[in-house]
């Protein structure tokens, strides 16, 4: 194959090859020193809009907004062969105790900057230049989609279903096409 224009595969071809039908394995974390899994409407609402899209949640965890927790987590998190996607919230703000974001770079192989910049852009239309307080991010980490999204539901809805659940099938197929 050549790289002529000819050769070339448009975003589609890659998700017409990747089908819709997958059901891929999540983690989801909320980093928070004070919610509960009664009080974590965040967590829930992932839970929901995974589970709808026919995936699976393999893991849920509250993790304090500690740096080492929320370290440690992530490791076990990653070295979990049912996990395929994992998305986190909470602790991407700019307080001092928001540390998810330090955390969740230093495990990135590979940035997906397009999300923390579509991110901040859809944000931006909902709530103006607070958006730009916010470092939602996304990447590759030890083969699975890393995503982290701020606490609030409303932010959980933007990621999860303007952005993330739309690209599950086209994610994992170009993550396990050549594993």
């Amino acid at each position: 194959m050549t790289d002529s224009p000819a050769h070339e595969s448009s975003h589609r071809d890659h998700e017409e090859a990747a089908g819709q039908d997958i059901s891929a394995g999540f983690a989801i974390v909320t980093f928070s020193d004070t919610r509960t899994e009664e009080t974590d409407r965040s967590g829930a609402l992932l839970r929901e809009a995974i589970t709808a899209a026919g995936h699976h949640v393999t893991r849920y965890t509250i993790v304090s907004d500690d740096l080492e927790a929320i370290r440690s987590e992530l490791d076990m998190i990653l070295d979990d062969p049912q996990v395929h996607f994992v998305i986190t919230t909470g602790g991407t703000g700019i307080s001092g105790r928001d540390s998810a974001y330090e955390a969740i770079v230093e495990r990135l192989d590979k940035m997906l900057d397009g999300f923390g910049e579509l991110f901040r852009v859809l944000s931006y239309e909902e709530i103006g230049a607070a958006a730009m307080l916010s470092r939602a991010v996304g990447g590759i980490a030890r083969g699975r989609a890393l995503f982290a999204l701020p606490g609030s539901t409303a932010a959980v809805r933007l990621g999860i279903e303007r952005l993330i659940l739309p690209q599950v099938a086209h994610l994992h197929h170009e993550l396990t096409r050549h594993a």
